[in-house]
């Protein structure tokens, strides 16, 4: 092949290219410079601003409120990082065996996550919901655990651990399908090696079981890391008292007392979070 049907071929290849990169620059790229850029400044709502340097991040570093927010957010990743992979994986042992219409339960296990947010948030909502909910009524007036109702999403320490229980429900499906795929994959052969050494069953979930789940495993705990990090609308839409990260951004930014340049200062910090975890996956999962 000539050098110049080579290079035909890079400009064409440069040009098939050129529409998704234009995409990236204006979606992804722009938004967060712009951002950046943003976090120096002191906003006004008329839209004038005001150079401010690094006051915005030294605001940041004594705000209170900010240092809440970030242990609230610390408290959903850990609670629905660990509630989704425990609860994927115990859901795909169970449906790797066989049994009768295990397909369509296979099934039926995915319908959380595909239904609509808002339609199950309300549901949610009506379940706890202090006069008419079925939890307060179960837990006062059945089984007499609590003396009168509460409210338990409008108070905020009590409401992250309903949204925690939200996302679990919600999203262990994703958890499910990776592991369950993954397990499919296992040899048989490896089990009844195992069983002939003596191992029980508990023995071979751990010594053959785990070590070949191991990367998939990663794989969840860090995905799920990075997406709940940004997390908005089910948080939002549950419980908008409880201020993870992304609430926390919204409300500076949109509502009250409107500050956002501190926002997007506020923003950049996640931004740094965000990254670390990205690299961590590209180059432990993706080996890049």
């Amino acid at each position: 092949m000539s050098d110049r049907i080579v290079a035909q071929e890079s400009r064409l290849g440069y040009r098939l290219l050129a529409p998704a990169f234009l995409v990236i620059v204006l979606l992804i790229l722009y938004p967060i410079m712009f951002n950046l850029y943003l976090s120096f400044f002191d906003v006004q709502l008329d839209g004038n601003k005001t150079w401010v340097g690094v006051s915005n991040y030294l605001k940041l570093l004594s705000d209170q409120t900010f240092y809440h927010s970030l242990g609230t957010t610390l408290i959903y990743l850990a609670g629905t990082v660990v509630g989704t992979t425990v609860l994927g994986l115990a859901v795909a042992l169970l449906l790797n065996e066989e049994f009768p219409l295990r397909n369509l339960v296979r099934g039926l296990v995915l319908l959380p996550y595909f239904a609509p947010v808002i339609s199950v948030v309300f549901g949610w909502q009506f379940i706890f919901d202090p006069v008419n909910g079925i939890y307060n009524h179960v837990m006062v007036e059945e089984l007499g655990l609590m003396s009168e109702r509460q409210n338990v999403i409008g108070e905020p320490d009590s409401a992250i651990w309903v949204v925690i229980v939200f996302d679990v429900w919600k999203h262990f499906p994703i958890a499910f399908l990776l592991i369950l795929a993954k397990l499919q994959s296992i040899p048989k052969d490896q089990y009844e090696a195992a069983a002939i050494d003596g191992y029980s069953a508990w023995g071979r979930f751990i010594h053959v079981t785990l070590p070949e789940l191991r990367f998939v495993l990663g794989t969840v705990i860090l995905l799920r890391l990075i997406w709940n990090l940004n997390r908005f609308e089910d948080v939002y839409l549950l419980a908008p008292n409880v201020e993870t990260l992304p609430i926390y951004i919204y409300y500076r930014a949109f509502t009250g007392v409107i500050d956002q340049g501190f926002a997007a200062a506020v923003a950049v910090v996640q931004l740094v979070f965000l990254a670390g975890l990205i690299w961590l996956y590209v180059r432990k999962v993706l080996k890049w």
